[in-house]
């Protein structure tokens, strides 16, 4: 090795991660990006929904268990760009009042300590690193922003133009889906030299082509490309954090590399695993100083887990749906609630076009009489699909922890009322614009149990406040007690908001990368 110390060592090389350290590199610092995994490989199979929904060839083999002591596969993947490499690519924003108290019928939303006037220029900043493709002033509650999309939005087929223009003249106001995507395309079709050609692939597989916008293609292999001062390692497995002899600093990086023990060392380390991930590794380093893990003087470490309340939906239409590129439109219309609910009720995006394999084991009601025996096959062709997120409360009792050896993931459902109401709205949305859908659960969508090991939307366990008593990390993301340690996953959230996580969690990479940048004095 060329050197064990280095300015900035970045632990995690997903969004959080990634976004961070590529804006660091410029500044010619010595920069270490860990990472667990390697890189994803490239084949046919990252195209084969068998092999990635049946088989779950990508994800983590590993055992957790629940507040019961059931078992359960988290839904986790470990490679350079973390989960970015199946995630579904929605990048929002969160609304404005998303930062402030929120009251919901189960409790409050808690305010965050930062505003949306702060994060707003790092999220055009996040839009553009990511090639978000969007439309402004189409979704009702979005958020003010200082400019448009950098990418024009991701063209409807026939299929979902129809819907969209069905939910308007019923009273909705639908809108294209911002999609982080590699796409150059013309009437609605790629173009010879895009990277993306609009195929039916596009959310939860991994790209082939790496048309997809994730942390591996658009900040990874960029950064190290051009600054020979970042260095990513792969197989590196960080065991622990060693603090120094005053407990106020991290000495040593504990790196497992194919059995053996290596120790980096750093003038910052930032921490970036994922939400459950990087609780994890805090509570793991614990020692004399810190007994209960680090940066846990407030006991919040690992508490307030929120995964978002999930459903995805598969509406059996009598009419064929030869839509392939079909996660293209949103609805926001209920995301603060309804006139006949006054509390907020979430957020509805379209999927990908569904897979006879993924449909295959799930359990199907008896009752389909317009279609007995439908087989697998052409259920897929005659589905369009939905994706339904509303907010859960954080909750100290929801969270991650060791027991001995085992990891132990509790949580108690919040907002479910509201959740089922968003599911009623889109019932009589889909009635309303002519259709008479048969809505199924698919509750083992990507092969998870969404309300527990689906973690794609992890976030809480290490949230960012003003109080050392009640937080775990201050504004800056910067641990409490802990000089140089930094995170910048979604651990900081206080809140979810009912949008997809990812786009805030790289807009706050990127703030704390410039805060960073400023103590290093680069």
């Amino acid at each position: 090795m060329a050197t064990d110390h280095y300015d900035v060592i970045v632990i995690g090389s997903g969004p959080g991660g990634a976004s961070l350290a590529q804006r660091l590199a410029p500044t010619g610092k010595n920069i270490l990006l860990l990472e667990r995994g390697d890189y994803l490989p490239r084949s046919r199979t990252n195209w084969d929904a068998r092999a990635v929904f049946d088989e779950n060839i990508y994800q983590a083999h590993e055992t957790w268990y629940d507040s019961t002591g059931k078992k359960f596969a988290p839904g986790l993947h470990y490679f350079v760009g973390g989960n970015s490499k199946v995630y579904g690519a929605a990048l929002l924003r969160l609304r404005e009042r998303d930062f402030e108290e929120l009251r919901h019928e189960d409790g409050i939303s808690p305010a965050w300590p930062v505003k949306y006037d702060v994060f707003e220029p790092y999220y055009a900043q996040a839009e553009k690193l990511f090639h978000v493709h969007g439309q402004a002033d189409e979704d009702p509650t979005e958020p003010r922003r200082a400019g448009g999309f950098a990418y024009p939005p991701v063209a409807h087929e026939p299929r979902i133009e129809a819907l969209s223009a069905q939910f308007s003249k019923a009273g909705l106001h639908p809108f294209h889906l911002p999609l982080g995507i590699l796409l150059d395309e013309q009437d609605g079709k790629a173009t010879p030299t895009s990277t993306c050609i609009r195929c039916d692939t596009f959310d939860g597989f991994p790209c082939l082509l790496n048309g997809k916008a994730d942390a591996q293609v658009l900040c990874v292999d960029p950064a190290l490309a051009a600054h020979p001062n970042l260095t990513l390692l792969t197989h590196a497995y960080v065991s622990r954090l060693n603090t120094d002899a005053s407990g106020r600093s991290i000495a040593g990086v504990e790196v497992d590399m194919g059995g053996q023990t290596e120790v980096f060392t750093a003038d910052i380390v930032v921490v970036a695993c994922g939400a459950l991930s990087s609780a994890l590794l805090l509570l793991r380093s614990a020692n004399t100083i810190h007994p209960d893990g680090l940066a846990n003087g407030s006991g919040q470490v690992g508490r307030n887990y929120m995964r978002h309340n999930q459903s995805v939906l598969m509406a059996l239409m009598r009419e064929r749906n030869d839509t392939v590129f079909q996660k293209t439109l949103a609805v926001s219309d209920y995301y603060f609630g309804a006139p006949d609910y006054p509390y907020p009720l979430g957020f509805i995006q379209m999927c990908a076009a569904t897979h006879a394999a993924q449909i295959k084991g799930e359990a199907l009601p008896a009752w389909l009489e317009w279609l007995p025996d439908m087989p697998f096959e052409v259920m897929a062709r005659h589905s369009m699909d939905f994706w339904l997120s509303s907010e859960d409360i954080p909750l100290p009792q929801n969270r991650i922890r060791y027991d001995g050896g085992r990891v132990v993931l509790e949580l108690s459902p919040t907002n479910m009322a509201a959740h089922r109401m968003l599911r009623k709205k889109l019932e009589q949305a889909m009635k309303n614009a002519g259709a008479h859908p048969v809505l199924l659960d698919r509750n083992l969508y990507f092969s998870q149990n969404i309300p527990l090991a689906g973690t794609a939307h992890q976030a809480g366990t290490a949230r960012f406040g003003t109080d050392p008593a009640t937080s775990v990390l201050d504004t800056n993301c910067r641990a409490h007690g802990l000089d140089n340690l930094y995170v910048t996953d979604a651990s900081f959230f206080p809140s979810i908001g009912a949008v997809n996580p990812t786009l805030t969690i790289i807009a706050n990479a990127l703030r704390v990368a410039d805060h960073i940048q400023q103590r290093l004095g680069a």
